[in-house]
């Protein structure tokens, strides 16, 4: 499975992990999993440093359209993006465009990076 997660109720964090060859349908099931868990408000790291990323602009179109809808129905908690490569970063960038919305969203190169900024911007309970 290309995307794996936890989700932390007691902390309200979600660590994503993506690896192999990521595309579209990987992050919709992932989205699927913490929508029906209840975990689209939590705190979430999404890291694609073990990924290729295969996903076409397109895809983010359509990621970001999905996040857009998910916004009308729930306040989503902050995002921070792992991103290393520079093809993963350009579009960590382009979902931050199109998925805008009333959260913080940041990329970062590396994990501990974006861990403590999550930890700053929103802190467990």
């Amino acid at each position: 499975m290309p995307v794996q997660w936890t989700i932390s109720q007691p902390h309200r964090l979600v660590i994503a992990v993506a690896s192999d060859e990521l595309r579209l349908e990987d992050v919709e099931t992932y989205l699927d999993g913490i929508t029906i868990a209840n975990a689209l408000s939590f705190r979430k790291i999404f890291d694609t440093s073990k990924a290729t990323m295969m996903l076409t602009d397109a895809d983010m179109m359509s990621i970001g359209a999905r996040i857009q809808a998910y916004l009308k129905i729930d306040a989503l908690g902050p995002l921070a993006i792992v991103a290393v490569t520079d093809r993963a970063y350009q579009q960590a960038k382009l979902f931050e465009v199109l998925a805008e919305g009333n959260r913080p969203v940041k990329i970062f190169r590396e994990l501990h990076a974006a861990r403590q900024w999550l930890d700053q911007v929103s802190p467990p309970p």
